[in-house]
């Protein structure tokens, strides 16, 4: 079984769960919190990990939402000193997994979690005075499992990231198995979600090679394998394939995101809809793609044979196509987003920490407009020529 050391040590193969006891033994953890959701109840992935556990005694807390609360936080926190607990097993999709680590962070330092995010000047506040934390996604997507942040819905409404190497998981466990039962719909929009992350981080204008590396390899992965994925939910070498791609979105993103995050974090905020974020990114994504695509240079021509495609084809055409096959929403306000909405909306894009490293300044007129544009149906340029010429 092969075993990947880069941000943090990772345990990646088919049945890679059954190594969850070794690996808390070897962090000197003798009962975790397990932070999970309700659907990974409801699935019965939940007694798989605590079969996994075996006799190792441990605590759950199984009530995280889609977009992660403080509230919920706080409640999580009060379980793991209430039952003595000295770790952490996020266990589930991004959420759970962020839930988890802000969990490890409260555990150590001093409310309120606010004050952690990076948008508060929270980055020098988190020390490495922490709880070991395993992560075992359940999805391939969001990339939690290697990542260095948390996102959270915080008490005032505002939905930001909590950014530090020292939020790094001490150990991923990813095994592909535990995503076979995925339904269709949450196959697609987590595989998109990380597909998102590989063509932000390359966008990203830092410097970072390595990072681009395993970006373009991620959606490389992801392009050959998010279609079988999602519409053959049991081949296991799909499955291997997109949890592969999710891991190496987020190990990428380490370089910086960009404009479709930084649109995403706050519609993952509101309270009226619960949107999903990977749903999220995948419909944004054609209109950031036409905003940028005057300030990346050849970029979008090497993402376009990442993704398979013929030289000269259209790379955002492409995108738009591929969300209509697997079947994302065609606009925010089939989503219920209302236009009403897009200043404070923009306001908080501006203010998010993935804004600063979109390869094209965007200030809240900027956003206004992404949102507006995200809000109708892509239509293919040519199809507008046609449209044009019928008038």
């Amino acid at each position: 079984m092969p075993m990947i050391g880069y941000l943090t040590k990772i345990q990646f193969d088919h049945g890679a769960l059954a190594l969850l006891p070794e690996e808390l033994e070897l962090l000197g953890a003798s009962k975790p919190l397990v932070v999970t959701d309700p659907g990974i109840v409801a699935s019965g992935l939940l007694d798989q990990l605590l079969g996994a556990l075996g006799d190792l005694p441990h605590a759950v807390f199984d009530e995280t939402l889609s977009n992660p609360t403080e509230e919920g936080v706080l409640a999580a926190l009060a379980i793991y000193k209430e039952q003595g607990c000295d770790s952490v097993v996020g266990f589930g999709g991004g959420s759970s997994i962020d839930l988890g680590k802000a969990v490890r962070l409260l555990s150590t330092h001093a409310p309120p979690l606010v004050s952690y995010a990076m948008a508060e000047g929270g980055v020098e506040r988190i020390t490495a005075d922490m709880p070991p934390l395993v992560a075992i996604p359940t999805t391939a997507g969001t990339g939690s499992e290697v990542g260095r942040g948390s996102v959270v819905v915080m008490a005032d409404g505002r939905k930001l990231g909590l950014i530090s190497p020292h939020l790094m998981p001490s150990v991923a466990i990813c095994d592909p198995d535990l995503t076979l039962g995925l339904p269709p719909s949450l196959t697609a929009a987590t595989g998109l979600d990380a597909m998102s992350h590989c063509m932000e981080t390359y966008l990203s204008p830092a410097v970072n090679p390595p990072a681009d590396a395993i970006a373009l390899d991620g959606l490389r992965r992801a392009a050959a394998h998010i279609e079988t994925a999602t519409n053959d939910g049991s081949n296991k070498e799909a499955r291997w394939n997109m949890m592969m791609a999710a891991m190496e979105g987020a190990m990428a993103f380490q370089k910086g995101l960009g404009a479709v995050h930084a649109m995403s974090h706050p519609l993952g905020a509101l309270e009226e809809l619960r949107l999903h974020h990977g749903t999220l990114n995948a419909v944004v994504t054609p209109a950031v793609l036409e905003f940028n695509k005057d300030s990346v240079g050849d970029k979008y021509a090497v993402l376009a044979d990442a993704l398979g495609l013929p030289p000269g084809a259209d790379l955002i055409e492409a995108v738009a196509d591929l969300n209509e096959r697997l079947g994302m929403p065609a606009s925010l306000a089939e989503m219920g987003v209302k236009p009403e909405w897009f200043r404070e909306l923009s306001e908080q894009a501006v203010g998010d920490h993935c804004n600063g490293t979109n390869p094209r300044e965007a200030g809240v007129e900027d956003y206004i407009a992404l949102f507006e544009a995200a809000s109708k149906p892509y239509v293919k340029a040519g199809a507008a020529a046609t449209a044009s010429a019928r008038l």
